[in-house]
């Protein structure tokens, strides 16, 4: 995924609102790329506009495939996301029926699927019979089912409860450091940015714009216990918390300055 000077704007009764601006940003095939950033800084556009829902005002945006086909994406959004209709393994085999794959095929794929995630077991259980932590391991099954070449998250874990997140973290590792799958991954987490990601992407108050990309020097496969004994975490922290206080402190100000208007 490569973007070059891409921006967006917004038409609003009060006139033009600009979400990000000059956004420059080379995510490599296979690559965890996480980005934080105050609320309301533009990272859900910008991932809208990787996803292709949304398109950049300015500025050019281009995902190319390492196979060189067409080049495909999945998008994980934070909360509940499943048709409550089907059973969870009929979510999970969505796509792939909505892109034609045959019976067999389809069939082989879920149950896969449904073994990586732990969720054989709940196969025919419906959406509102499992718990929250199983109803995103079915959207991120329904996600990878299609096999993209680029998997969006934006905020999967934002609702959970802390164990559950974990376990999730986990989880997602697991199944990145086995498939080699590109992720752009959401989160307001600067923890789990750390222990999830290759390169951090710190961005400002709106417009978004890049503060700065920050390497994460972990070793992979990644142990959560292992990343967050370690003294670097700390220090990692630290500095990406350096970046965000002052913009976090400046989108919350033009928060107020609104309202008071």
């Amino acid at each position: 995924m490569n973007a070059a000077s891409v921006g967006r704007e917004f038409l609003t009764p009060d006139g033009s609102v600009e979400a990000v601006r000059e956004i420059d940003l080379e995510i490599p095939a296979g690559e965890f790329c996480v980005i934080v950033g105050p609320s309301g800084c533009g990272k859900s556009t910008l991932l809208r506009m990787m996803a292709g829902l949304d398109a950049p005002t300015s500025g050019q945006l281009s995902i190319t495939s390492p196979s060189g086909a067409t080049p495909s994406n999945a998008v994980v959004f934070q909360g509940r996301s499943l048709f409550p209709w089907l059973s969870i393994g009929d979510n999970i085999g969505y796509g792939l029926k909505l892109n034609g794959t045959g019976k067999a095929e389809r069939e082989e794929i879920t149950s896969r699927l449904l073994a990586v995630l732990g969720l054989s077991r709940f196969a025919s259980a419906y959406p509102h019979q499992v718990s929250e932590g199983m109803r995103q391991r079915v959207a991120i099954g329904r996600a990878l089912a299609v096999n993209p070449d680029l998997l969006l998250m934006d905020e999967p874990f934002g609702a959970l409860d802390e164990q559950t997140r974990f376990i999730l973290q986990e989880e997602l590792l697991r199944i990145w450091e086995s498939s080699g799958k590109t992720v752009v991954f959401i989160t307001h987490s600067i923890d789990e940015a750390i222990t999830l990601a290759d390169r951090i992407v710190v961005m400002s108050a709106q417009p978004g714009t890049i503060r700065a990309i920050i390497d994460v020097p972990f070793a992979r496969p990644r142990s959560m216990t292992a990343v967050r004994s370690d003294p670097a975490f700390g220090a990692l922290f630290n500095q990406t918390w350096d970046l965000l206080r002052d913009e976090v402190t400046r989108a919350r100000q033009m928060r107020e300055g609104a309202l008071a208007r």
